[in-house]
């Protein structure tokens, strides 16, 4: 929401407000005193006395209580007998109306690496008219690299125009593109870093830069800049 000027908080519950141990009041009702009261111009997600930013968070486990986390990003407040905010971790209030304008419906995807994925999986999946694809790797970033045809395929796809941006499928950490062999391989094939995004948030932001209207040089430097607190730049 570019220009947001006030707090926007989601929240939920693991147990219905019918349940007895039910956790979804302690919830509304601290979700309501974080919006009504603070200055936190962000949207964020409120879980087990904890405010993370929205696009930094996962949903981590099904039936426990503290069910999200923010594996690269510290929660922006904590809630016990006292709401305590980290207000050095917020960012900056917008002066906009927070309204996002999405011309375009593009075709975006995510393809999980695996052991023995072949070339004709990514072939298929790149084909058009599909514009970007998050591809989710192992580690800090690394892909099967003994296979060219893996990485043929990726080639194939960028050079037709396809953006593609290399997520870990690690909870916390980041793509480190040049650490390894295996990474590097992707790099040069013009595969960009996703850093230390989400898959969730890189689809999404992914989806939007294309819904834009930008042409497909100017999302990929996009991906790698922080618009909204996604991702952390790497210190050169």
């Amino acid at each position: 929401l570019p220009g947001l000027g006030k707090p926007v908080v989601l929240t939920g519950s693991q147990l219905s407000l019918t349940d007895p141990r039910s956790d979804g009041r302690e919830h509304l009702v601290t979700s309501i005193l974080l919006a009504g009261t603070t200055r936190i111009a962000e949207v964020c997600i409120y879980f087990a006395q904890r405010l993370l930013r929205g696009n930094r968070a996962q949903k981590v486990h099904n039936d426990r209580f503290a069910a999200f986390d923010s594996g690269n990003f510290p929660a922006l407040a904590h809630a016990g007998t006292v709401i305590d905010v980290r207000q050095a971790l917020v960012m900056e209030p917008g002066r906009g109306l927070a309204q996002v304008e999405l011309p375009r419906r593009p075709e975006v995807a995510a393809l999980r690496i695996f052991p023995g994925i072949q070339a004709r999986i990514i072939d298929k999946v790149v084909e058009a008219p599909l514009e970007g694809l998050v591809l989710e790797t192992y580690g800090a970033g690394n892909a099967p690299a003994r296979d060219t045809g893996l990485l043929d395929a990726l080639e194939r796809a960028t050079q037709r125009g396809v953006v593609i941006v290399n997520c870990s499928q690690c909870h916390g950490g980041r793509v480190r593109q040049g650490l390894y062999q295996t990474s590097s391989a992707l790099a040069r094939v013009g595969v960009v870093s996703g850093h230390d995004m989400t898959p969730e948030a890189a689809l999404t932001k992914l989806y939007c830069l294309l819904a834009s209207g930008l042409d497909a040089a100017t999302v990929r430097m996009q991906m790698e800049q922080d618009l909204a607190g996604e991702l952390t730049v790497p210190r050169r």
